[in-house]
């Protein structure tokens, strides 16, 4: 039964991975402008992220949820705030060598860093972790906790594994299509999309339902 919840979890994890909003922005982003390393980092933030809501939903910790929820319009605050920065700060950027006087593994950091608190910072999440741990048949008895392992393994693996594969082809495009003016030209079009993003979060939580 554990195996059955691993296997369809990873393909949930893929399939919550996959959409691309502000979070998949930046890591496409990052991958363009600072290579695989730098977008890798990104997705596993985002993986960390998802597998700790994972771990929220499938062992059952409802307080924790609940006051997640309690606080949805906080976090939507904050995570508008920080995507509005990021994508401020990435006008000012000159790829691919803006970054070349930064430490690698201190891009890396913070490039996961930043990924990881972005996702986090979107409670509504759990929401959708909570519904598919039902669905699998995992629920908050203490005779579960093989199955709410397993199925927040499959959502680390199946999110990591997508931005593994997604990164790798948006990897091969920079090396081999785009020139540094077009590197340039993706730099200030996903800026631009990532500091609407960031504003239309702040905008949802004062004119929201």
């Amino acid at each position: 039964m554990a195996m059955i919840t691993l296997l369809n979890s990873i393909l949930i994890g893929a399939a919550i991975a996959a959409p691309i909003g502000p979070i998949g922005m930046l890591c496409i982003r990052s991958t363009l402008v600072g290579g695989w390393k730098k977008g890798l980092a990104a997705g596993l933030g985002v993986a960390t992220a998802d597998a700790i809501y994972a771990a929220v939903a499938g062992f059952g910790m409802h307080v924790i949820s609940s006051q997640l929820i309690r606080f949805e319009d906080g976090f939507r605050m904050i995570g508008g705030l920080l995507i509005l920065v990021l994508g401020l700060v990435g006008f000012r950027r000159k790829p691919p060598f803006a970054d070349r006087d930064i430490p690698g593994q201190t891009r890396q950091l913070f490039t996961f860093g930043s990924t990881f608190l972005l996702t986090l910072a979107n409670p509504m999440t759990v929401i959708s972790f909570a519904a598919l741990s039902a669905g699998l048949g995992i629920d908050s008895l203490p005779g579960s906790s093989e199955g709410a392992s397993a199925f927040t393994t499959g959502i680390f693996l199946g999110s990591a594994l997508w931005w593994i594969l997604l990164c790798t082809a948006i990897n091969q495009l920079r090396l081999r299509l785009l020139t540094p003016a077009a590197l340039r030209a993706v730099n200030l079009i996903s800026a631009t999309l990532i500091t609407g993003f960031g504003v239309w979060f702040l905008i949802s939580v004062f004119f929201g339902p």
